[in-house]
């Protein structure tokens, strides 16, 4: 017996290969692997199933070289919720994927004069053919009049903002935020605590807004209801929830503005011996992973936070490609009702 030696492997199949099997010319390949027009339709399924016959796929650095092009796409975020960035990263790869293009996915921590070296050391070293931006980073307008002067084509996840050119996919985050108060509200919740999202995210802010929206609608006078500032996580969620259980009249619901600080508010509910729903009502924003986890399930908002990174990163390589892309995208979302609520005690 031949320990240890193994079969050779078979040679790598080549573009040359996909155009001899489909009849045609290289170049015509190409054009249909890049999606390009002019090819006819016959044409291009010959092509498509000569690639998929011979399990052919490209060499990302040969694309490169013809195309003047990494073939690399770069997603950066700066967001402490593990959840959110699980949804943006999975919906960006999912097309990225379709287009058989890379993904190249990066953190940055902070903001300012070090994100900006960060960011650009990022799209010199990787070159990186453009740029998916997360919030909050997608607000940062240094950074985006740094990419700006150095030509550096990108597409921003909700930024909040519509006084740029560049294509941005959003959320009406104020709406939403409004509709699930305006829920509380109908539920018979008249004292209603609000737990702030990170100060430095413009969703944050709108998110509150809308928040003061509902409560000004219903006659709740705003500033008699407990707000407590949080960062996003479920730590602070939590030292928000237990300061306002411990208040003489505590509220009989606690909506926070993204679902981590919820799961934090629960877990405080549960260190207190409160009982959810019966006696305190939860709600949380993004429907991330945790409100499905977390018990009771918890009501909140689904953004279409996957989607959202899905629909920029096909943005972004219609922008590559010279299409025409709509300057904002906005997606809907949803309220979705699970077991962390109830008509007030």
């Amino acid at each position: 017996m031949n320990v240890g030696i193994r079969p050779a492997l078979a040679p790598r199949k080549t573009i040359d290969d996909v155009a001899e099997l489909a009849g045609v010319s290289i170049k015509t390949v190409s054009r249909v692997m890049n999606s390009e027009p002019g090819v006819r339709p016959e044409t291009r399924l010959k092509v498509q199933q000569a690639i998929a016959e011979l399990h052919y796929k490209p060499s990302l650095p040969a694309r490169s070289l013809a195309g003047k092009r990494s073939n690399l796409i770069g997603l950066i975020y700066d967001n402490p919720s593990a959840n959110y960035v699980f949804d943006v990263q999975n919906g960006a790869i999912a097309r990225c994927r379709e287009a058989d293009l890379r993904l190249f996915i990066q953190s940055c921590n902070g903001l300012g004069e070090s994100l900006i070296d960060e960011v650009l050391a990022l799209v010199e070293q990787t070159h990186v053919d453009g740029l998916v931006i997360a919030p909050p980073l997608s607000a940062d307008r240094v950074l985006i009049e740094a990419l700006d002067a150095r030509h550096v084509r990108f597409v921003r996840i909700a930024p909040g903002e519509g006084d740029h050119p560049s294509p941005a996919v959003t959320m009406d985050d104020r709406e939403a935020a409004r509709e699930m108060t305006a829920f509380l509200i109908g539920l018979g919740h008249r004292r209603i605590g609000f737990v702030t999202g990170h100060p430095d995210h413009l969703s944050s802010r709108q998110r509150s807004d809308g928040y003061a929206d509902a409560l000004r609608e219903a006659g709740i006078d705003r500033d008699a209801q407990p707000i407590e500032q949080g960062y996003n996580d479920i730590a602070t969620g939590s030292e928000a929830g237990l300061r306002m259980l411990d208040l003489a009249e505590p509220p009989t619901a606690i909506f926070a503005s993204n679902d981590d600080m919820a799961a934090g508010v629960i877990r405080a509910a549960h260190e207190r011996g409160v009982d959810v729903p019966s006696r305190l009502s939860v709600a949380g924003f993004d429907d991330s992973q945790i409100a499905g986890i977390v018990w009771p399930t918890l009501t909140t908002i689904h953004q279409p936070t996957a989607d959202m990174a899905n629909e920029a990163a096909r943005l972004l390589i219609d922008l590559l490609k010279g299409k025409e892309t709509a300057p904002v995208t906005e997606l809907a979302y949803t309220l979705i009702k699970r077991g962390s609520t109830a008509p007030a005690p």
